[in-house]
This record gives C-alpha cells, sequence and structure tokens, in this order.
C-alpha cells in the first residue's frame, strides 16, 4: 500500500505474511495449537492502533480455533491505576472479543521472575551496577561508537547475589543501582548492550501493594510471560524488531518452560491522526479535550462514545491488513467502514440542527397529520413510523438561500421543493428579523403533492427534511471534526499547533423530531441528510445530546469547494 493510500474492502478471509507462519507452524506439528496475548501496558488509554493489535491477536487465535491471552503489563506501579485496567478490558469486549479465564498479570509472575534473575547472576550473566541512568545511557555509546563496560560490570557473583538480594529487602533508594544483564556492550544492537532488567522502585504497586521494591522492566518481564503462558506466537510492531535479540536471549540464558517465538508488524499509521498516549495524555491533563472518552480523541473509549460501531473497526483492521512495511492509512478509510455499517444498521430520523421556521399559510391551522416515513430503506425489517406534520415547521437554515446562485435546486424565493415524505411547499414571503437576518418563511402547500408526489408528474429538484414545530424535541448536537488540522500533524514543529480549533462545535437549539427525544445514551441513528449521530451520556430526560459520529457525502459542499 503506497502512502495515503484508500485500502480496498476485503472480500475473503484475511491472509496475510503471519498468519501464513501460524499455518506452516502447525501443519509441520511444531506447534499443536495456537496461543497468542494482547499485552498493554495499563498506563493509559487504548487507541485505534492498539484496536488493530487487538484484532489481529485475537483473530488470529479464533480462525485457528486458538486462544488469545489478555495480560496486563504492570511493572510501573507509578503510572499504572485501575481506571485504566478497567477500561482496556472494556475495550476489549466492545470489540466483540474475550479472554475467557486468560486474564494474566505481569505481576503474577513476580516471584518466578526474581527466581530466574538469580540464575542469570549465578551464571555470571547479571551483574548489579550503581551507575545512575544518565551514566548508563553515556557508557552506551552510540549508533556509530560502541559502548563502555561499567565499572562494576565484573563485580563476583556473590556480591551481586548480596547486593541484589538487598535490593529486594529496600535497604537502597531508588535509582541507585540496577541489574543489568552482561551481554556485550560492542554490540552492534545497542539494546544488547547490558540493558536494565531490574531497577529500583519504592512505590505501592495496585495489585501486589508494598510486597515489591524492584520491578521488573518491560524487556525482562515480557518474553518470559510469554513463556510462562505458553505463548506459540508473540506478535508486536516493527518498533520491537530491535528487542527481539534481547527477547531470544534472556528465552535462551532461563529455564523457562517454553520457547515462544516473537514475530513483527508494521504499526497502524493513521492520518489527521496522533496514536501516542503519552500526548494524548498530555492533551487530558492540559484540559484541550474533555478526557479520555473525549469523541475526538483516537481512544477506543472516544470512538466508542462517538458512535463508531465495532463491526467498523473489526472490518477497518481486516482491510488494512497486516504488513511488514510502515505505511500511512487514510482517515477516510476508517470513516468508510464505519458508514458502511451504519448506513445498514442505523434507523433514520430527522433533525433540525440551525432551525429556521416556515409557515405554511394555507395549511389548517391546528391541524395535525402523520407520515408513515421508513426506518431504514436499506432494512425492510425495520418498518416504519409516525411523524407529525404541522402549519409550522423547521428547515435547516442552510437550506434556503434569498438570492440563489446557480446549482442551488433548495428553497429560495417563488421557488417549490419537496419535503420528505408530505408536500411539496412554495416560498413566497421573506421576514426579516430587525438585524436584517432572515427570521421566518411564509410558504404555500399543494394538497394534491401528499405523500411526495403529483397526479401531474412534477417533481421538485430538492427534498428537504424538517420537522413539525409544535410537535418538535429540543436537543443539543456536538459535530465533530478532525483532532488535527493537517494530515501529518507534528511534522517539523510542535503537535499542539496543529490542534483544530473548530473540532467541537456545539448547537444547542436543535429541533428534532419526537421519537429521538427518549432514546438510550450509545444508541446510533442517521439524521437524513446531515450524517449519523451517537445519543451521548449527557443526555438528560427530555434533552438529549448527539454527537456527530461521521458525515454524509454532500453534493452542494463539493459545488462550493470548486467554486
Amino acid at each position: 500500500m503506497n502512502d495515503a493510500e484508500t485500502p480496498k474492502p476485503a472480500e475473503s478471509e484475511p491472509v496475510d505474511f503471519l498468519r501464513e507462519i501460524v499455518k506452516a507452524d502447525l501443519a509441520s506439528g511444531k506447534h499443536a495449537g495456537v496461543v497468542t496475548r494482547f499485552p498493554p501496558e495499563p498506563n493509559g488509554y487504548l487507541h485505534i492502533g492498539h484496536a488493530k493489535s487487538i484484532c489481529l491477536n485475537f483473530g488470529v487465535a479464533k480462525e485457528f480455533g486458538g486462544r488469545c491471552h489478555l495480560r496486563f503489563d504492570d511493572t510501573n506501579p507509578t503510572k499504572e491505576e485501575q481506571e485504566y485496567i478497567d477500561s482496556i478490558q472494556e475495550d476489549v469486549r466492545w470489540l466483540g472479543f474475550d479472554w475467557a479465564p486468560h486474564l494474566y498479570y505481569a505481576s503474577d509472575y513476580f516471584d518466578r521472575l526474581y527466581d530466574w534473575a538469580l540464575v542469570l547472576i549465578k551464571a555470571g550473566k547479571a551483574y548489579v551496577d550503581d551507575l545512575s541512568a544518565d551514566q548508563i545511557r553515556e557508557y552506551r555509546g552510540t549508533l556509530t561508537e560502541p559502548g563502555r563496560n561499567s565499572p562494576h560490570r565484573e563485580r563476583a557473583v556473590e556480591e551481586n547475589l548480596d547486593l541484589f538480594t538487598r535490593m529486594r529487602q529496600g535497604e537502597f533508594e531508588n535509582g541507585s543501582r540496577v541489574l543489568r544483564a552482561k551481554i556485550d556492550m560492542a554490540s552492534g544492537n545497542i539494546n544488547m548492550r547490558d540493558p536494565v532488567l531490574y531497577r529500583i522502585l519504592h512505590a505501592h504497586h495496585p495489585r501486589t501493594g508494598d510486597a515489591w521494591c524492584v520491578y521488573p522492566t518491560y524487556d525482562y518481564a515480557h518474553g518470559q510471560s510469554d513463556a510462562i503462558e505458553g505463548i506459540t506466537h508473540s506478535l508486536c510492531t516493527l518498533e520491537f524488531e530491535d528487542h527481539k535479540p534481547l527477547y531470544e536471549w534472556l528465552i535462551d540464558n532461563l529455564p523457562v518452560p517454553s520457547r515462544p517465538r516473537q514475530y513483527e508488524f508494521a504499526r497502524l499509521n493513521l492520518t489527521y491522526t496522533v496514536l501516542s498516549k503519552r500526548f494524548l495524555l498530555r492533551l487530558v491533563n492540559e484540559g484541550r479535550v474533555r478526557g479520555w472518552d473525549d469523541p475526538r480523541m483516537p481512544t477506543i473509549s472516544g470512538i466508542r462514545r462517538r458512535g463508531f460501531p465495532a463491526e467498523a473497526m473489526r472490518q477497518f483492521a481486516e482491510m488494512i491488513g497486516v504488513a511488514r512495511r510502515e505505511s500511512m492509512v487514510e482517515y477516510a478509510a476508517l470513516e468508510y467502514c464505519v458508514r458502511q455499517v451504519l448506513n445498514r444498521t442505523s434507523q433514520r430520523r430527522m433533525a433540525v440542527l440551525r432551525p429556521l421556521k416556515v409557515v405554511i399559510t394555507n395549511y389548517p391551522e391546528g391541524q395535525v397529520e402523520a407520515f408513515e416515513v421508513l426506518n431504514n430503506p436499506e432494512d425492510p425489517a425495520a418498518g416504519v413510523r409516525a411523524v407529525p406534520f404541522s402549519r409550522e415547521l423547521y428547515i435547516e437554515r442552510d437550506d434556503f438561500l434569498e438570492a440563489p446562485p446557480k446549482k442551488f435546486f433548495r428553497l429560495a424565493p417563488g421557488r417549490e421543493v419537496r419535503l420528505r415524505a408530505a408536500y411539496f411547499i412554495t416560498c413566497n414571503e421573506v421576514v426579516k428579523a430587525a438585524d436584517g437576518s432572515v427570521a421566518e418563511l411564509r410558504c404555500t402547500y399543494d394538497p394534491g403533492s401528499r405523500g411526495g408526489s403529483t397526479p401531474d408528474g412534477r417533481s421538485p429538484k430538492a427534498t428537504l427534511h424538517w420537522v413539525s414545530a409544535a410537535r418538535a424535541s429540543t436537543g443539543e448536537v456536538r459535530l465533530y471534526d478532525q483532532l488535527f488540522v493537517r494530515p501529518d500533524p507534528g511534522a517539523e514543529r510542535d503537535l499542539l499547533e496543529d490542534l483544530n480549533p473548530a473540532s467541537e462545535e456545539i448547537l444547542t437549539d436543535c429541533r428534532l423530531e419526537p421519537s429521538l427525544a427518549e432514546l438510550a445514551p450509545g444508541t446510533r441513528v442517521q439524521f437524513e441528510r446531515l450524517g449519523y449521530f451517537c445519543v451521548d451520556r449527557d443526555s438528560q430526560p427530555g434533552r438529549p445530546v448527539f454527537n456527530r459520529t461521521v458525515t454524509l457525502r454532500d453534493t452542494w459542499a463539493k459545488v462550493q469547494a470548486k467554486a
């Protein structure tokens, strides 16, 4: 796939190099079954990139009749919270996957990991180092220069055992000592230059409390946790490719019960999006968004609140596929999947976001009639609903122009349009407010056009949505756009400079079809001609709040863009 290319929809079962590896391993008898894992660190909310990994790990396991574990890499208690653990589990379930009884934590293995560290020390393959973090970085060297041995590298085994035991017992301050693997300070792979395996951290752990004051690093805990759980295929993104030699070195030098293998794939890069937990946390902490689940955020909880269906996320993950080469995927590809699902599953409703009153002067005062309207033309089983019609209506302000340009076919003075499923109306008079703005339209209707057709067969060029002024509900609608103004946010400048100041617009006086008043939070609907929307959890009885999930394609907007 080329950079910024919109992938084509998948038409068959996914086939990629990882699945081919799994298939070959099973066919050769290398593995009797498939065991994968999704191993998030509970230091923030998951984002769309994680969704790709979740779909891959759980999907591969399901396709080959295996299982996928959910394992929390809880090795850094200063950044981990129960809130994150809960949200991650909710996200995985929302995507449609379940780990059954296979929920694990790296902290489940702290005792065994510590004992294996003693094995390395006794074998002369690990040592306690007194260098500070800055000194360790200095001694490590660069990509073009080899590192230097620490002055503590040749400590005797007995001294290392004593010091590591005392580290475990809490004798030393944070950062004063670490345990390092003894590998090769001249290695061309910096990750192999005596990496840190344990650091001192006097911090309360969410699960183990104060039982530990030394904690394993990710590089040390990850592969060994895979081995303990019998993982057959450890699937991770390409940034861990340089860590693979260390992953294998530890497996080779420890008495682990199985020998997992790591395989790397390209992570998700999406236009107009930043997938960095550190930066997303910054947005939350600085109050630039409403929180982790702000509908503008690329977190799974954010897109769920915005109204993205889980089915669309799974379809998107399948569409973009799995590859070894990094590429940029168009955000439009994700929107395409969302529209595909919502078009099929969402019921239609009418809502007027920027209301303009229309008075039908020849319609009987006090009369209200109902029109049957299809709930979803894509799904006949969805049935119909009754929509009330009255003398006073609201239409979209953008659907009227007093002096229309060429190719504007909506309502204008002297022009006839069709009201969706109701009547033809003609604008006869424009009532202005004191400031000169259009306050109201006076129109007449054709009684013979009931249902949207006439005996003479005439057909207006525009069909408008509407709501009855007498029966409409009032609600709030939040219009969401991209969080960033550039497809490559942060390129050659601070990411914050690329934040979109118009990413959220809140409309508080929207008029809604009566059936929209009491929908449950999370319900998705299509506002006819406007887009797909989802009921937000901020809704109150009789006062719904809707988030725009994704727009519909607007032919007039395309004309304006070309003008």
